[in-house]
């Protein structure tokens, strides 16, 4: 456990109201820097401000929060504005990830990547609008990798207690990377087995998402190795319980919910877990339409339905739902048996259902 004393109760619906303040103050701040520098940079500080204010539900801070709180730490500013830095590696990792999908929109909106390359064209400026809109896209996901490093070390927290956390913090943000890749080399392989397709998972979103910020909060509060590893047996299965929960809403979502077309995930050709399941049980045939129009960006609404059909019809989607079940018990298994103040106990397994039963 920590050194400090306990923590006084705090306002759980309250945490992301103070985590939207920290990032809001961060960006201002960013903002008044970068038009000093130039004027041409206030579009960017304006866009970044959208993207990361927006949207989100701020899971990976409330994670690192309660794993923090859980460990005995005393809550303070400080904490809240460098578990904030999380955000950013979020903002990252989403900016990249829509480019290298060419995702044409993100919550609703239009994506990075688009937005800069409208900007092009409205602006009749010389050169290739979608090569601007990449390149711009690159630099901000860059730049919000750099900003979740400035976060963290500008929040007030002792540089002592972040140099402790630090590894888990670096380890997630290259974890999420090569996360990336790997999803991206399945896609041009057509690597569609269920071993890869979980890796991808566990590696790409499922140990940022969950496990990561639990251990980072852990760091910070001095908690005990018996803590960690219970965290990490909580965080793991949990983490890519929500990634599957994902993955059916990328092909079964309602797009008012999840801010995305209906089937994009079908369109992208993403090799996850649900797809390579359906891959394995289908029959010849069914095999062989996934095959073909998987990965096909002109795919219609007529060509996503029967892509669902034969999902649906091979078990996958069952199978799916059946693994989120068993993998969120076993996420619960090793928290119940956690020793880990009262109130942090109470908000993880209420994250747990947020995970892995949203709505978008």
């Amino acid at each position: 456990m920590t050194d400090s004393a306990p923590a006084s109760p705090v306002d759980r619906a309250d945490l992301r109201r103070r985590v939207d303040g920290s990032l809001t103050r961060f960006l201002a701040r960013q903002r008044a820097w970068m038009t000093g520098v130039d004027d041409a940079l206030g579009p960017v500080a304006e866009t970044l401000e959208g993207f990361v204010l927006g949207g989100g539900k701020r899971l990976r801070p409330a994670f690192a929060y309660w794993g923090y709180r859980g460990a005995g730490g005393r809550d303070g500013d400080d904490i809240v504005s460098g578990l904030a830095a999380l955000e950013f590696v979020q903002a990252s990792a989403l900016i990249h990830d829509d480019l290298m999908d060419r995702s044409d929109t993100r919550r609703g909106e239009p994506s990075i990547h688009r937005r800069f390359a409208a900007r092009h064209r409205a602006a009749g400026w010389a050169g290739e609008p979608d090569g601007f809109g990449e390149s711009s896209a690159i630099l901000l996901g860059d730049l919000c990798l750099v900003w979740s490093d400035e976060m963290l070390h500008g929040s007030g927290i002792d540089p002592v207690v972040v140099s402790r956390a630090r590894p888990i913090f670096d380890e997630m943000r290259a974890e999420v990377t090569i996360g990336q890749y790997l999803d991206v080399l399945a896609q041009v392989t057509g690597d569609t087995s269920v071993d890869r397709a979980s890796k991808v998972a566990r590696y790409k979103s499922a140990k940022y998402t969950v496990e990561r910020p639990l251990l980072f909060g852990a760091a910070l509060a001095g908690a005990p190795a018996g803590l960690r590893t219970a965290y990490s047996g909580y965080g793991l299965p949990l983490g890519e319980a929500f990634q599957l929960r994902d993955d059916v809403l990328g092909v079964f979502g309602d797009p008012g919910q999840t801010g995305k077309p209906a089937g994009d995930d079908l369109r992208e050709g993403k090799r996850t877990y649900l797809v390579a399941a359906a891959f394995e049980t289908t029959e010849p045939a069914g095999r062989e339409v996934l095959s073909r129009r998987l990965g096909d960006p002109g795919l219609d609404p007529a060509g996503v339905d029967e892509l669902r059909e034969i999902i649906t019809d091979s078990g996958a989607l069952d199978r799916t739902e059946r693994r989120i079940a068993a993998l969120t018990d076993a996420a619960l298994t090793a928290l119940a048996d956690a020793d880990l103040e009262a109130e942090a106990r109470e908000v993880l397994v209420d994250l747990a259902v947020v995970a892995t039963r949203r709505k978008d």
